[in-house]
């Protein structure tokens, strides 16, 4: 670079790797959260199921009882589609991460919005058959919602879109003379 010329410092990559970042720890987050759908007495995570069992006698306090959702299909599909998910945005952000530390900024920015690409439809497909199910499978007597949990697992598949996008990109063919 001559003295004459001066270079544009465009964040876009560094944004989308924010993003990225973003998705994953909302993410984990979701993964690891003790709340998807919560009733009066009842809650239910990807992982377990409890209930608030009646006190047995006069000053007791209420129970949770908890048992494993591992039993049945739909929620080990659930588990296994949001844990592929996190896993491809894992390696995009390592492989976004290392290629944007090492100057090598265009040659891999593809494979890491496949691999964004590729989680947002894994986790969408997740969070579209969680509801579903669980409607159809489960009778509540109560009032019930989707809880935090379930928000974080829809946040996280949005900032991955969006990383995903920023990583489509292609803010190397600007010329400086249109700034």
């Amino acid at each position: 670079m001559s003295v004459d010329e001066t270079s544009v410092f465009r964040p876009f990559k560094v944004i989308a790797l924010l993003c990225v970042f973003l998705a994953l720890c909302l993410d984990v987050v979701a993964l690891l959260s003790p709340a998807w759908v919560t009733a009066e007495h009842f809650s239910l995570s990807l992982w377990e199921s409890c209930t608030l069992s009646e006190a047995r006698s006069v000053g007791q306090e209420p129970e949770w009882s908890c048992f494993s959702t591992l039993t049945s299909d739909w929620q080990i599909a659930t588990l296994v589609l949001l844990v592929a998910g996190a896993v491809a945005t894992l390696v995009a952000f390592s492989v976004a991460l290392i290629s944007l530390c090492h100057g090598t900024h265009r040659r891999h920015y593809r494979t890491v919005a496949v691999f964004l690409f590729t989680s947002v439809v894994l986790q969408a497909c997740a969070l579209v058959l969680y509801p579903i199910k669980f409607i159809d499978g489960t009778v509540l007597q109560t009032y019930h919602e989707f809880n935090w949990g379930y928000g974080l697992g829809w946040g996280a598949t949005i900032f991955m879109l969006g990383g995903g996008i920023l990583f489509c990109l292609r803010t190397d063919i600007y010329e400086d003379a249109m700034y």
